[in-house]
């Protein structure tokens, strides 16, 4: 026996709701039902249904079916079109209920996916919490690195000023050494009471422990090329010099450097006598200052030249000295050597010294003081000329004015580019550093 439970369609008046009861027996029992019961349908052979009405109010249909029978029988429900709108109405029920199932089955696993989307955002957004700890820490960290770095930079800088004045005092220190030379100076005119030796030469009694030029100084160990002062024996009087150590095994005390045309040498006797330029540039260092320094010993000369294509060249002379002014500082200068033709000392031996205002035509015509024979084959004071060639219509239209040396170029046109002269005694033996 089947049950079939359906739910009343409007317009049904008799229950309020309908059970469907098969039952494969001959015939219904109703025995034990407290309802009330409406037989219909047709007889025993084909079969027969009853309707019953529950305690409840619900409806109950009751179908006997014959078992033996092969006779066909007419469909008891064909003319029950409530039957058959309700069982339709379950298929499509039926249909829909499906249809929410699988629904609701993939709504809950997009619930599923979006819950992992959730957890998977969830551990993203522990990630970033927990990377902006840490970059908070690091942030803090750089913060304190950055506050210890500015006192050590604030210490640091307070050592350096402090270094820095240091510094300062010790060049001021270094240059009043250098200014002043250390040495006893006791200068005593000569008397009638001395002899004859001591009043030609009273000095040597009386200064002590004094430099009297570079290479006295590098004796004392002193290596580097610069500004020192230096107390020649005859003149007995402080002279600031340059002093190169490194030419040659240097000691030597620079006279005179020309290399770049900073400074004029058209001067007169007076300038050209007590010097004029700058010792780290280019100068003359005096007709006095080179008496006494030559005149004290013994000493050579050495005459560096170097042309515009930078090609080097030097003259070195055994014997150089210069007379005082009242001798017009005339020039002592033999015994040549070197990497380049003499034009010096064969032609302007023995020569006085000449500036433009002292009436020498020559001097007046090549623009600066030199040791003039009519007129030169050296000239090493003449008018700085950039690029060497020069030609006789420039400044000096009457002869040539530049700084020549003219067994080199055999030309008087053509003016070098770097001079230099500096002395040093014949005797001196250049010695490994300490």
């Amino acid at each position: 026996m089947s049950l079939l439970s359906l739910t009343a369609p409007p317009g049904w008046s008799m229950c309020s709701a309908l059970y469907i009861l098969i039952v494969l027996l001959p015939e219904a029992k109703t025995d034990g039902l407290n309802a009330t019961v409406i037989r219909n349908g047709g007889g025993s052979q084909c079969g027969e249904y009853t309707n019953q009405v529950m305690e409840n109010g619900m409806c109950r249909l009751v179908a006997t079916l014959p078992q033996l029978d092969e006779r066909r029988c007419p469909d008891m429900f064909r003319c029950t079109d409530e039957v058959s709108y309700w069982l339709h109405e379950n298929e499509e029920r039926t249909q829909q209920i499906m249809a929410l199932k699988e629904t609701i089955s993939e709504l809950q696993e997009e619930l599923r996916n979006h819950r992992h989307r959730i957890k998977v955002l969830e551990l993203q957004s522990e990630e970033r919490v927990h990377l902006n700890i840490s970059l908070e820490q690091r942030f803090h960290e750089l913060e304190l690195h950055y506050a210890e770095a500015t006192t050590l930079l604030h210490l640091q800088g307070t050592l350096i000023l402090d270094l820095q004045n240091q510094l300062h005092n010790l060049t001021l220190l270094v240059d009043k050494v250098k200014r002043s030379p250390g040495c006893l100076i006791n200068i005593v005119r000569p008397n009638p009471l001395m002899n004859v030796h001591d009043a030609q030469h009273p000095e040597i009694q009386h200064v002590r422990n004094c430099p009297i030029d570079c290479a006295s100084i590098y004796h004392n160990g002193v290596r580097r090329s610069g500004l020192y002062t230096v107390v020649p024996s005859l003149a007995g009087m402080p002279v600031e010099v340059y002093c190169d150590m490194d030419t040659d095994g240097g000691g030597w005390t620079v006279i005179q450097r020309r290399f770049d045309g900073s400074v004029s040498f058209d001067r007169n006797w007076r300038d050209y006598r007590d010097g004029f330029g700058e010792l780290h540039s280019e100068f003359w260092l005096g007709n006095d200052h080179i008496h006494d320094l030559s005149t004290q010993g013994d000493y050579s000369l050495r005459i560096d030249l170097e042309d515009w294509s930078s090609k080097h060249k030097h003259a070195l002379y055994q014997s150089f000295s210069v007379e005082d002014e009242e001798h017009q500082y005339r020039l002592h200068v033999s015994g040549f050597s070197g990497t380049v033709q003499d034009s010096f000392s064969w032609y302007h031996d023995k020569q006085g010294f000449s500036t433009p205002d002292s009436g020498n035509i020559c001097a007046e015509i090549s623009h600066g003081g030199w040791w003039y024979n009519q007129c030169f084959y050296a000239y090493l004071n003449g008018v700085y000329y950039r690029g060497g060639h020069y030609t006789p219509k420039g400044r000096g239209p009457l002869g040539p004015d530049g700084i020549v040396w003219h067994s080199w170029k055999d030309s008087d046109y053509y003016s070098l580019r770097k001079v230099s002269m500096m002395i040093r005694p014949r005797s001196f033996q250049s010695r490994s550093s300490p």
